[in-house]
């Protein structure tokens, strides 16, 4: 690629810069994380932490940490053969109520269909945006990364590097977005044969069970929030720190980024909320203003 201005080569050297910053070494399970649900039902292989789901229980683990913007990474290998009726949920959140909380929800399927990838963004408390995709690969026959970026401007669910949803600030159009509350990161694997595979219809065949998802790879780069410090302190040293993240050149996506967006869309979603009239009459607000 050919940059005509030295400008666009400061450009290019900033995101280099940042591509470094935004991938920390990656860390061991019991650095960053802790089980926090039935921890009976992990286990270890070297590096890898696999999280079984039986008849008796799913299971789940938090981070040690919560953190205000940042980028988080991880490696699953979902479950493989028939997981029909099964979820395995990667998320941010943060607590109480009025929380805030960005979902990655895998819903298993029967064995040769394909996983479905729901995304969620709660705000508020409020959550109702749910987007649905079919991936371009596989994800049970080998480890994919799937990452959250989130700053002051926009929230990025990423597969792979790819940005398959973005969830843009709209503050100066009235609409709230989730910058002011810290959020730990989580992981479960559980039964939801009520709603998860053709809604419901299709249950969990315990048969096949446990129901195995693996983990590796865990990388969180992000403000880090002490529990004792007040959301509001936290909010404004995260927000006035200059970290990584606020960088200009990751207020939006690159062109290049827009069109892997654009081919995502176009290509893999099989359900938006923002067009789905029976369930909004009237279409959500910030719909009429992202562009993506």
């Amino acid at each position: 690629m050919a940059f005509s201005s030295s400008s666009s080569l400061i450009a290019l050297a900033l995101l280099l810069s940042l591509s470094v910053c935004s991938v920390t070494s990656t860390s061991k399970f019991d650095e960053l994380f802790q089980p926090y649900w039935a921890a009976d039902h992990f286990s270890f292989d070297g590096d890898a932490v696999n999280m079984k789901l039986d008849n008796f229980s799913g299971a789940g683990f938090s981070s040690k940490s919560k953190y205000m913007f940042g980028k988080v990474n991880v490696q699953i290998k979902l479950v493989e053969g028939d997981s029909a009726g099964t979820v395995t949920a990667f998320y941010m959140s943060s607590d109480g109520p009025k929380h805030h909380e960005f979902d990655f929800e895998f819903l298993g399927n029967t064995t040769g269909e394909p996983y479905i990838v729901q995304t969620n963004v709660y705000v508020n408390g409020v959550g109702n945006r749910e987007q649905r995709l079919n991936l371009w690969f596989d994800p049970t026959k080998d480890f994919h990364i799937y990452s959250i970026l989130w700053n002051q401007r926009q929230v990025v669910f990423l597969v792979d590097e790819t940005p398959i949803r973005v969830h843009s600030n709209l503050e100066h159009k009235g609409i709230p977005f989730p910058k002011d509350q810290a959020m730990g990161v989580y992981s479960s694997i559980w039964n939801a044969d009520d709603w998860a595979t053709q809604g419901g219809r299709v249950k969990t065949d315990w048969t096949h069970a446990p129901f195995v998802a693996s983990y590796r790879s865990f990388e969180i780069n992000g403000c880090e929030c002490p529990v004792s410090t007040a959301d509001s302190d936290n909010a404004k040293r995260c927000a006035s720190s200059g970290g990584w993240w606020d960088q200009p050149i990751l207020s939006e996506l690159n062109v290049h980024q827009s069109h892997q967006l654009i081919w995502v869309r176009a290509n893999h979603m099989i359900y938006d909320y923002c067009s789905d009239s029976g369930r909004f009459p009237s279409v959500p607000v910030e719909c009429e203003h992202h562009r993506h």
